[in-house]
């Protein structure tokens, strides 16, 4: 007996914010240039009163026109969001959806890792038979925790959901994980305030990043260099440790599908490990970087579009924020 990825659903904010609306906010934006640059043309920006909570059910309801609520024994939402310190957003969400109450449900607080973190927690419960059906879901709403001023990271992050059934099956459609962890690096992307060692300050005053960019200690410090040679330092490791462990090589992989955090980013990884381009997702056009949702996101739509098929097996890596990183293989 094994666990498989049964439906994947998202949900995006109806909201748009376009690189040429945001060229209006900041002269010395050029839109052609950031999306030369991330690979971003547009992203999904919450409303003022929606909450990741509010995504989290859009997108469960979505994947519920297609599969049946009643059948589902567990809840894991991953947000970095939350729509309180307590209660626990999952349990929130048990009721909105109105599922059964004889079921778990609980919330993880990571970011870009998350769905790969998520997968792994579901597996668990599967194997140990705590659970037959559990509902994964990711959501973010990022762009809350951004400076209006801060122009770098306004044009990366996107808001957006992810839904994913995970059922108890005959063969194993999730394969072996590796996962990381150091958090020594904690500080490289971080929201100062807001917790119960540093709370939300109303009067925090903005800092110039001396590069056109404004935040405060209240919204998203991210060092970019440090994030980056992170990223390249661990994502090439774990890719190689996860093969290893599923005893396969890059030859037995169907596709590979990396978190979304931006084009420069994902690319960079794909040339250094050696990943066949027409192996590879890089899709941000018009959704940007949803933190937990990117990977999700990029199932579902490799799966529509009839570019992963059934009996394809699929590489997923997540990395970012804690810092944390992880990967498995998926047999689809």
């Amino acid at each position: 007996m094994g666990a498989s990825i049964k439906k994947i659903d998202i949900y995006l904010p109806e909201t748009v914010l376009s690189n040429d609306m945001l060229s209006q906010e900041f002269e010395d934006l050029n839109s052609e240039k950031v999306e030369k640059r991330t690979g971003i043309r547009e992203r999904h920006v919450s409303a003022e009163n929606e909450t990741a909570l509010d995504l989290a059910e859009r997108a469960a309801r979505n994947v519920f026109e297609h599969e049946d609520p009643v059948s589902v024994d567990f809840i894991i939402l991953c947000t970095q969001s939350p729509e309180y310190y307590l209660p626990t957003g999952a349990c929130i969400l048990q009721d909105r959806l109105g599922l059964r109450n004889n079921i778990g449900a609980l919330d993880i607080s990571l970011g870009c890792s998350g769905f790969i973190y998520g997968l792994a927690l579901a597996k668990s419960l599967i194997a140990a038979n705590t659970a037959r059906r559990v509902l994964l879901v990711t959501s973010d709403v990022m762009t809350k925790h951004v400076h209006p001023k801060d122009r770098a990271n306004r044009t990366i992050f996107g808001d957006g959901a992810s839904a994913t059934i995970i059922d108890k099956s005959d063969s194993e459609g999730i394969l072996h994980f590796s996962l990381g962890t150091d958090g020594r690096g904690y500080r490289n992307l971080i929201v100062p305030n807001g917790g119960l060692r540093h709370r939300y300050d109303p009067d925090a005053p903005d800092i110039d990043d001396g590069f056109g960019g404004i935040r405060s200690e209240n919204h998203l410090y991210m060092n970019g260099p440090e994030i980056f040679n992170f990223t390249i330092d661990a994502v090439p490791k774990v890719v190689a440790d996860v093969l290893e462990k599923n005893k396969m090589t890059m030859d037995d992989l169907d596709y590979v599908i990396f978190h979304q955090a931006n084009k420069y980013i994902v690319d960079y990884l794909r040339k250094k490990i050696g990943i066949p381009k027409e192996k590879f997702y890089i899709n941000l056009l018009q959704t940007g970087n949803t933190v937990s949702a990117t990977i999700p996101i990029g199932l579902k739509y490799v799966l529509e579009q009839g570019i992963v098929r059934s009996g394809d097996v699929v590489l997923v890596s997540g990395f970012g924020v804690g810092y944390s990183w992880g990967a498995t293989v998926l047999r689809i």
